[in-house]
This record gives structure tokens, sequence and C-alpha cells, in this order.
């Protein structure tokens, strides 16, 4: 297989991923709107959580296929990138506003499952008992949104979130939940067929190219797989919504820690290696930490803030070429 095919077979799967976790959304969201679920819950978690599909379904077939730093090379590069990246951009296109539940609660548990995840992995190892531990961790965190969701929500945060739910419905009427399922099941179908493609070109990638699994995962894949999370986001700074921005890659950040790795170490343990742990969990944790002061000040992050966090993760991309 050449480098060209390798490439071509990668951006075919983040394509396909990012189609699949939209439909699947899609029909999620159809379906707890029949069930007379809040759309600001559904918001805060369906909606927020599903960006993170494809970085779960790529772990998962990483893990499953033996490549190990290709899976968790993924979820520290994603949540790099969507701090770096993401948040960095829209806070360039516009100045992010914060809510004070995000700085009291919200960043306080991402922070805390970033630190957790560096603790845990010392060793070298994520096993089951650690992988259930962070699966725990994320339904507390679901419930506390949920709750957050049911009383907290109001205004024009609760609009915002109305109005991002509505969208994503696929159907009205009599017929709305069989379409709806429908949806979902294609979405699934379409998460397999996409991670597993992405996974075959970015190990072959690594293969042809002389770069190693760990370099792809946090790279190349990581930011193909950040895709929902950077459209979400831009979209929501140009409406005007930039704090369901915010709120989106805290939330998917937290869900790629627990969610993805606690999933992925209860199917098989993973191993971690040391320049994951030595450098790019480091990296995540001292992203997290920066962005805490910004947050907290006046409650808004600015675009030089934006700035600064797109030159800190050019850094750490410069960094993790140049040692590959």
């Amino acid at each position: 297989m050449s480098v060209a095919w390798s490439l071509l077979l990668v951006a075919a799967g983040v394509a396909i991923l990012g189609c699949g976790a939209d439909v699947l959304v899609r029909g999620a969201v159809t379906i707890a709107r029949r069930a007379r679920i809040s759309t600001a819950v559904i918001g805060l978690t369906i909606v927020s959580m599903g960006t993170s599909l494809p970085e779960l379904t790529v772990s998962v077939a990483a893990s499953l296929r033996g490549a190990a730093d290709l899976g968790v090379g993924n979820v520290i590069g994603s949540n790099l990138c969507n701090i770096g990246i993401v948040l960095g951009l829209t806070a360039l296109m516009q100045p992010m506003r914060v809510h004070s539940s995000a700085v009291r609660l919200e960043w306080p548990f991402m922070f805390l499952a970033s630190f957790q995840v560096l603790l845990l992995a010392r060793d070298g190892l994520l096993d089951r008992l650690e992988g259930g531990f962070f699966v725990i961790g994320l339904a507390l965190f679901t419930a506390y949104v949920v709750r957050i969701g049911r009383t907290e929500v109001a205004g024009e945060e609760a609009v915002d979130l109305s109005e991002e739910v509505r969208e994503r419905e696929v159907a009205h009427g009599t017929r709305a939940v069989a379409k709806a399922m429908l949806f979902v099941a294609s979405g699934i179908a379409l998460l397999v067929l996409g991670g597993e493609m992405l996974v075959l070109g970015a190990i072959d990638l690594a293969r042809l190219a002389g770069m190693s699994e760990r370099v792809i995962g946090l790279t190349i894949v990581a930011i193909g797989t950040s895709a929902p999370e950077v459209a979400t986001s831009l979209v929501a700074a140009r409406r005007g919504q930039s704090e369901i921005a915010l709120g989106n890659v805290i939330g998917s950040n937290i869900f790629n820690i627990l969610g993805i790795l606690g999933v992925t170490s209860l199917i098989r343990p993973i191993t971690v290696g040391a320049a994951m742990l030595d450098s790019d969990m480091v990296w995540m944790l001292a992203l997290s930490a920066v962005l805490f002061p910004m947050m907290r000040s006046r409650l808004v992050v600015s675009r030089a803030e934006g700035g600064l966090l797109l030159g800190a993760y050019g850094t750490y991309l410069t960094l993790l070429l140049l040692g590959r």
C-alpha cells in the first residue's frame, strides 16, 4: 500500500466517521425528544458527547488491533487539539463567554480527569479496574450534567441549547421514532466502517512514512477525529453562541478520557508508552491548566488568549514532529 493510498484511506475514514456520528446523534436526539427529555439535557449530553463518537470508535478499533499507541494518542491528541485549535480558533473568531458553572465545576472535573489518567498510567498500563473507575466517573459527571440541565439552565443558554437540539431532529410526526432508529443503526454502521478504514490507513501510514503510531495518533488521527468539534464550535461562534463551544470542548475532553479510555481499557488493558506519559499527557495537563485563568478572568476568553492557545498547540506540535 502506498503513502497516497494510506492517506486516502485515512481521509475517507475521517469523512465516514463524521457522517456516522452526525447521523447517530440526529437519531438519538429525535428519540430523546419523543421521550420528552428536555432540550437542555439533550444538548448537554447527547449533542455534546456525540462529537466524541469518532474518537471512541477509533480508539476501540485500534485497541482490538493491538495498536495501543494509536488509540491512546488519538484521545490525548484530540484533547490537545480541542483546547489548542478548537478553542483557539473560536476565541479568535469571537471572544468566548464563560458560564460560571464552567469555572466552578466543569473545568475542575476536566482537570481532575486529566490528572487521574496521568497518575493511573504511571505504571505503563491502564487495566480493567482503572477502566471501570473511569466509567463510573463518567456516569457521575453525566448525572451532574443532567441535574444542571434540569435545574440551572435558563435564559439565553437554554434558548441556544434548544435551537441546537431542534436543528438536529430528523423527523416529526408518527414515523419520527422509526426514522430515528434507522438513523441510529445507520450511524453505528458508518462509525464501525469509518473507524476500521482510518485505523488501517493510519497503521500503514506510520509504517510507510517511518513515523511511530503514537505520532500518527497524536496528529493526523487526532486532528481528523476532532473535526466534528471544530465544525460545531465554529458554527456556534459565528452565531454568537461561543459559550456552547466551550461547553462542548470541556464535555468532549471529559468524555474522551473517562468514556473512551474507560471503555477501551475495559475491553482490553491498554499499554501506555513512556513518551506519552512524560510528554503528551503533561502537555494536555498544562494546556488544561492554562485555560483556567483565561476562563476565570472576566468570564471571557479573549482573542489574544485564543491566539496564545493556538501558539501553545503549535509549539507542542513542532516539538512532537521534530522528535518523532
